[in-house]
């Protein structure tokens, strides 16, 4: 290939001129020409331009590439040093893919920008996109890691004014799904009110309002396996605090921050994990994940079925409960923010439908047709109130059981019980 019928050898002269080496030259032209690089087009071109010019003194001047660059400073006579550096950073790391990134002196970029400007060439190439590249094939070379432009493990930025590299390192995301098997454990960890988080008596300096919580009891095996710096947890809703998540389990993403190991045997660490937090949270279906998972699951809106037990206030006649399970399908209800949850969300009126209602279990008095408690199934949307559709709330949820039964009722006990997510949201759960 003669790259020099590509270019525009006047434009490549004045370039040339400037006393720039064989990497910056040729970059002022990378987008011409196919299968060399920086450097060979830069070698190419001063050839080509010591037959093209005529004025003796500059054709000199062009042939030989200069001991010290205008431009780079002799950025790229340091390309293995900067390779070293990153090969060493990296080294206590497991992971599958790079890339590399670079902080360049800001007197470089700014004339980088003008001699675009004087050249009046659109063909050119950043400096930093040929540093990234280069260092990036002697990184690539010495690790057998693959590069990966979207979405890569690790990032190493190189600090060429200072010799340094900064690595962005990707969190490590697991999905499973969990039960929380005894009441009174948050899924995540609430901070002390009084302290937030900082410790103080009354959290007896813990600085939570609770000892722990299903997130704490989940991250604590992955974080020793992956020997991370922090942990977030992503789950497709909440349960209160006092229910319990039964049956098909809630799907949940752990987002590890900083993972040192990224190679984690699932099997292996689903086991340590249950065997940990024994009678308290049981997880399982653990997998790898992503953060495009994490959006899915916080985006998505499934049905949640509820077992419920409910005391009344007054006996209930049999017939009258089972009039509540034909009027409650299907049916749409408004709930304002519950007072028990105001300190901390929007006062505002949210439509929710009651997809179904049935009836588990009762318990009689006075007769055969007198009822004073019973277990309700309920499955409604993501994001209704169950405690609120029960007890009206004093209005805020309406129209609520109690208000058609004209009867207080008493929520003993709440458990959920079945997450309809089998092809809800956007993932695959």
């Amino acid at each position: 290939m003669d790259i020099a019928e590509l270019v525009d050898l006047d434009i490549a002269e004045k370039a040339a001129l400037k006393g720039l080496c064989y990497h910056c030259l040729g970059r002022q032209f990378a987008k011409l020409g196919h299968g060399i690089s920086n450097k060979e087009r830069g070698f190419y071109l001063r050839n080509a331009l010591a037959s093209y010019v005529k004025n003796k003194e500059s054709k000199q001047s062009i042939l030989q590439e200069p001991s010290d660059c205008w431009l780079c400073e002799n950025l790229f006579d340091e390309l293995e040093k900067f390779a070293d550096l990153v090969v060493k950073e990296l080294s206590p790391y497991n992971y599958e893919t790079f890339l590399i990134g670079s902080k360049i002196d800001a007197e470089i970029m700014d004339r980088e920008e003008r001699l675009w400007g004087e050249l009046g060439n659109h063909h050119y190439e950043p400096i930093k996109a040929e540093l990234n590249r280069e260092v990036g094939k002697l990184v690539g070379a010495r690790i057998k890691k693959e590069v990966n432009f979207e979405k890569p493990d690790i990032t190493a930025v190189i600090d060429t004014r200072f010799d340094s590299i900064e690595l962005q390192i990707t969190p490590l995301y697991i999905f499973g799904r969990y039960r929380k098997l005894v009441r009174g454990i948050p899924q995540t960890r609430w901070d002390c009110k009084e302290c937030w988080g900082k410790g103080c008596k009354k959290c007896n300096n813990t600085g939570k309002m609770y000892e722990t919580s299903v997130e704490e009891l989940v991250a604590k095996e992955v974080m020793n396996a992956a020997k991370g710096a922090e942990h977030s947890f992503h789950g497709m809703g909440r349960e209160d605090i006092d229910a319990r998540m039964l049956g098909n389990g809630r799907p949940f993403v752990l987002e590890i921050k900083i993972p040192i190991r990224r190679q984690l045997d699932m099997k292996a660490l689903e086991e340590r994990i249950n065997a940990y937090t024994e009678g308290k949270v049981e997880v399982f279906n653990l997998r790898f994940s992503s953060k495009d998972e994490v959006i899915a699951i916080k985006e998505a809106k499934v049905l949640k079925t509820y077992d419920v037990e409910v005391k009344f206030a007054k006996p209930i006649k049999h017939e009258k409960l089972k009039e509540v399970v034909r009027a409650f399908k299907d049916l749409v209800i408004e709930q304002q923010t519950p007072k028990r949850v105001l300190h901390r969300r929007a006062d505002k009126t949210r439509r929710k439908m009651v997809k179904d209602i049935g009836i588990e279990a009762v318990e009689k008095k006075g007769g055969m047709f007198k009822v004073i408690s019973a277990v309700l199934k309920i499955t409604g949307e993501s994001g209704i109130y169950v405690k609120e559709l029960i007890h009206g709330d004093e209005g805020r949820t309406n129209p609520s059981i109690a208000g058609y039964l004209n009867a207080e009722c008493d929520v003993r006990r709440l458990d959920v019980t079945h997450i309809h997510d089998e092809n809800g949201g956007k993932g695959k759960w």
